[in-house]
């Protein structure tokens, strides 16, 4: 092994009881994005006040989506437990705000959003439609209990953001109550599998699949509380983007947003090339089964030109069991343990992901196909951050 050198969340910014909506020139605080080659001769910023005063704005606006789901959510799971997350995204659906709740909901989320645009485009969603995906293999997510709910936020009949939530439901079906068994050997055993599918049209709720996953779980009382809460949530970042684009315009808000993740990936890539260049291995183990045999998860992660490469071939085959680890979770956790080493104050948005890169093996523990079971993957994923760590 090569040796490796090496905020707090917001005030909310709205009070909720009066549904006001935090002004941009006073907020107190602030996916899957494309690779490219980094410019060192890019401009900065456009105007680096107007953009950091948008971004804190953007992030208080998350922060008080969060806060309105918990505060209306029926379960304690997601009231009490606060096992939920918010984040804004522009219209190509980068994040440009990710409130500070859950880092492996961050994943799922970018998943989510992306699938979305995959499979309906622009001409495909109009104004008032809402969506909700769960699945790992279909729908951006990472294990079914987790629900994410995503809304496009138009502004004269265009596109400009999507704002999106997601909450760890306590039933969607499944063989066992809670739909968590690592004993499942198939995503089919642990609950209802969700792609990218309408929620409401038109600002009303699709009965037909609310009907249906209602149908699946146990607790459907529940559950119907708490799909509103996430629509709750997702009306408040709806106001929010509107009235930052109301005061600034779109071209401009759209324009500086870039900007400032253009400048969080230069920093982030200043950060990375502060390390010696060259490849560093780790590797760490799974608990084995009642059989004893353990589950190595390898990596090769490469440093050059201010990218990190995470190769992780030789990993073990996915398991019969519950415990591997889909896309999205591998590249949350990457993410948090890069940003928690290298530049723990670098602005969360997709600016950062963009010096990051992956390969895992194809039927792996680290690259499931379908059907392999995921649902206990965050057991997984802790080993995984330790392999990333060490590396």
């Amino acid at each position: 092994m090569k040796d490796n050198p090496m905020s707090s969340a917001t005030g909310r910014a709205a009070d909720i009881a009066t549904n006001r909506i935090p002004d941009p020139a006073t907020a107190r605080s602030l996916g899957s994005a494309p690779v490219r080659e980094l410019d060192p001769a890019a401009d900065p910023v456009p105007d680096p006040i107007r953009a950091e005063v948008m971004a804190r704005y953007l992030l208080a606006a998350a922060e008080e989506m969060g806060a309105t789901l918990m505060r209306t959510s029926f379960s304690p799971n997601i009231k009490e437990r606060a096992d939920c997350s918010t984040a804004i995204f522009d219209a190509h659906g980068q994040v440009i705000a990710l409130a500070q709740r859950v880092p492996i909901h961050l994943g799922s989320m970018v998943g989510a959003v992306d699938e979305i645009i995959k499979r309906y485009g622009r001409d495909g969603i109009v104004p008032g439609d809402m969506f909700m995906a769960n699945d790992p293999y279909n729908g951006g997510g990472s294990h079914l209990p987790d629900i994410n709910v995503i809304s496009p936020v138009f502004i004269d009949g265009a596109i400009v953001a999507y704002v999106a939530n997601i909450a760890h439901h306590a039933d969607v079906g499944g063989m066992v109550p809670g739909s968590e068994a690592a004993v499942c050997n198939s995503i089919f055993q642990e609950g209802l599998r969700l792609p990218p599918v309408r929620i409401m049209r038109g600002g009303e709720i699709n009965r037909d699949v609310l009907d249906i996953v209602l149908l699946n779980s146990r607790t459907p009382d529940e559950r119907i509380g708490d799909l509103r809460a996430q629509f709750a949530a997702n009306l408040v970042g709806t106001r929010a983007v509107e009235a930052l684009i109301a005061r600034h315009g779109a071209e401009e808000t759209a324009r500086t947003i870039a900007g400032y993740l253009d400048f969080t990936e230069r920093r982030f890539a200043t950060a990375i090339s502060r390390l010696p260049a060259g490849v560093y291995h780790a590797e760490d183990f799974l608990d084995g089964n009642a059989d004893g045999e353990r589950a190595r998860i390898c990596l090769a992660m490469t440093v050059s030109g201010g990218r990190l490469h995470f190769d992780f071939a030789g990993s073990a085959p996915q398991l019969e069991s519950a415990r591997n680890i889909p896309e999205r979770a591998l590249l949350a956790t990457i993410y948090t343990v890069a940003k928690c080493l290298l530049d723990p104050d670098v602005p969360a948005n997709a600016g950062y992901y963009r010096t990051i890169t992956t390969d895992a093996p194809a039927a792996s523990v680290v690259g499931p196909r379908a059907p392999a079971a995921v649902g206990c993957r965050s057991i997984s994923c802790g080993v995984l951050g330790d392999v990333v760590a060490k590396a």
